[in-house]
């Protein structure tokens, strides 16, 4: 079994194990203030748990498609290695952004490392869960974030720990694809044509 597979099941059980018992949130979710207390085990702990069913399928679609195109092309030990580095140093970073006792849990900091790292080495994988190529899936995951920073869209997303995320994970891809600029391009150029698109079946519809 994949080592993305295995991630997907361990979320799927401590989400739900922590449903069951919501003190575990308090052992195991992060918090800025855990960095002061020495609480470091919460920066990895918390990668697993998430706040319910809809964050919870949400973030195991995005990581079953894009964790399985990016182990498939550079292996567990290196897909393992994006996922922890990207979602660790996306807790410890956004520690500025939140208040001291705000509760972050969840993989999707770590997701969006993945994304990035995925979209620099293999951008045409086509998804059929999303019906669009992985590169498409990943920026447009990340354009997102970036549009809900930059109208202050108030909600208990991260989105601030998400765009660090993807930040994060380009090193990983640049490193590991002789053909990152040419992948970076086609994603790009792809994000652009999809929009359009969109655009214009809306004014038809319209």
């Amino acid at each position: 079994m994949r080592a993305s597979s295995w991630i997907i099941i361990l979320c799927f059980f401590a989400t739900f194990i922590a449903l069951i018992f919501p003190r575990l949130f308090d052992l195991f979710a992060f918090t800025p203030l855990d960095l002061y207390r020495l609480r470091l085990w919460t920066l990895v702990t918390a990668l697993f748990l998430h706040a319910g069913l809809i964050h919870l399928v949400g973030n195991m679609l995005f990581l079953f498609v894009l964790g399985r195109t990016l182990e498939g092309e550079v292996g567990a030990s290196r897909f393992l290695a994006v996922f922890f580095v990207g979602g660790v140093l996306s807790f410890i970073l956004s520690v500025p952004f939140y208040e001291s006792n705000a509760i972050m849990v969840g993989a999707s900091a770590a997701i969006f490392s993945v994304a990035s790292a995925a979209m620099l080495i293999k951008p045409l994988r086509f998804s059929v869960i999303f019906l669009a190529p992985v590169g498409v899936v990943a920026l447009l995951y990340f354009l997102y974030n970036v549009v809900a920073v930059y109208y202050g869209v108030s909600s208990n997303v991260a989105y601030v720990s998400h765009i660090i995320g993807f930040i994060l994970g380009f090193p990983f891809g640049v490193a590991w694809s002789r053909s990152w600029i040419r992948n970076l391009g086609i994603s790009i150029i792809l994000v652009v044509i999809y929009i359009l698109l969109v655009l214009m079946i809306s004014r038809m519809i319209a």
